[in-house]
């Protein structure tokens, strides 16, 4: 039994950016699918591993968009922004605003040979270097663009291995990370006094719970992204570096572990000193291996819901792409049809539109529920995140009865319905007041 509590004249907070989701869905240049996300009310799209291996040589990453190092990083004619700006400029005009991960993509293949993730010969340069790309697209440098990108990312997941040979991110130390962290976000913020700059893509918090994704918790690897994080904390205290916003991973699937990670990363940077540093779980995907499946789903759904409720400021999902990857689990890559996930992320943003989040209680095993109103109406999505049957009441103060329904079941994906007073294995209704 679960019976769901709203009431629409209790307004708690707003609706945060849960539904956000990493690189979009494209086919070589084609961004027709952009609508999608725009129909979605997906706010973000966060640039990582954008267009496969190396960025496909021509995507957001630093070495293809200024290819010669040694060039002069003040000309216009060292940069190469053509295919970048061909894909920003399709976000922009589905209303999805880029979060730009300066840096470089995954090197799967790194331990047979490393090409573009060492630490960059001179950090100074490089931080002169991504002041330019944020020029060219925020202050029209070299016939660049006027958009609105506040969101600006030093690397990715610097701490992914301690071993330099095993790491497929930074083929680097810790320190050589710090330092290269240090140069950029002081260069970057005094450039840019107005946008945030921020770090570092953690790997994640699994040591703290005793979750595990693919190895065991006990793992070195696991305590390995702990320690690099209170070393990161005392570096950037210490040094006095600009830390807008810190950027955290997760590939755990129970809905009580991202919560506790979340709970984890504001404790420790308040602890710091850093309350007012924005948190962002910009990869997180649970249960990826099940994309395709309601179970999915739901757990995806349960987990955007949950995390609402948390003092996380966004979360970004790995990933929208149109692709066979393990994580592409919004498309089917055959058909470029939506799967059921995908559906869930119209549930979010139907509440993300109204903005305003409404007092709603649970009271229920597995099921998980959140309400918000505009002046236009309000809206409730409940999920039941179970392989049981869940007989479902929800009372509701302050609106009055139903206009629509729709459900996301087996074969029904969102499609019209009769308010149901139960909820069959992973389904999820969306109900409008």
């Amino acid at each position: 039994m679960a019976t769901i509590s709203v009431d629409f004249s209790k307004v708690i907070g707003k609706i945060k950016p849960m539904h956000a989701v990493g690189q979009p869905p494209f086919i070589g240049i084609d961004f027709s699918m952009f609508h999608y996300l725009k129909e979605a009310a997906i706010p973000y799209s966060r640039l990582h591993d954008v267009g496969g291996s190396y960025g496909a040589n021509r995507f957001v990453d630093i070495p293809n968009l200024f290819r010669d190092f040694s060039a002069d990083e003040n000309d216009p004619a060292s940069y190469d922004f053509a295919f970048t700006d061909l894909l920003i400029t399709a976000l922009i005009e589905n209303g999805i605003e880029p979060v730009f991960r300066l840096g470089v993509t995954i090197e799967n293949y790194a331990k047979i040979k490393p090409y573009r993730i060492f630490p960059p010969s001179d950090p100074h340069k490089w931080a002169r270097i991504c002041e330019h790309v944020i020029r060219h697209y925020t202050e029209g440098w070299a016939d660049g663009f006027y958009y609105n990108i506040q969101y600006w990312e030093i690397w990715n997941e610097p701490d992914n291995f301690e071993s330099v040979e095993e790491n497929q991110m930074w083929h680097g130390t810790k320190e050589e990370y710090f330092a290269l962290y240090e140069a950029a976000s002081k260069h970057l913020k005094a450039c840019f006094p107005h946008l945030s700059i921020g770090g570092y893509a953690s790997c994640g918090f699994y040591a703290v719970t005793g979750a595990s994704t693919t190895t065991g918790a006990c793992s070195p690897r696991y305590q390995y992204f702990i320690d690099f994080f209170d070393a990161f904390l005392a570096y950037v205290k210490e040094h006095d570096c600009p830390f807008d916003f810190f950027s955290w991973h997760s590939y755990a699937s129970e809905v009580g572990t991202n919560v506790a990670f979340a709970n984890y990363a504001r404790r420790r940077l308040d602890e710091a000193g850093y309350t007012s540093t924005e948190q962002s779980l910009n990869e997180w995907n649970p249960r990826a291996d099940k994309k395709g499946t309601l179970l999915h789903a739901a757990l995806t759904l349960s987990n955007m819901l949950a995390l609402q409720n948390t003092s996380l400021d966004s979360a970004m999902f790995y990933d929208a792409r149109c692709g066979m990857g393990t994580y592409s689990g919004l498309f089917n890559c055959y058909t470029y049809e939506p799967l059921p996930t995908y559906y869930t992320f119209l549930a979010f943003g139907e509440l993300y539109r109204l903005g305003a989040q409404v007092a709603c209680d649970v009271q229920g095993e597995s099921t998980y529920a959140l309400a918000a109103k505009s002046d236009k109406g309000g809206c409730v999505v409940v999920t039941n995140n179970s392989d049981k049957t869940v007989p479902l009441t929800l009372a509701v103060a302050g609106a009055d009865g139903v206009k629509a329904c729709k459900i996301i079941a087996e074969g029904r994906l969102w499609e019209d319905c009769a308010l149901p007073n139960e909820l069959m294995p992973y389904e999820t209704v969306c109900v409008w007041y």
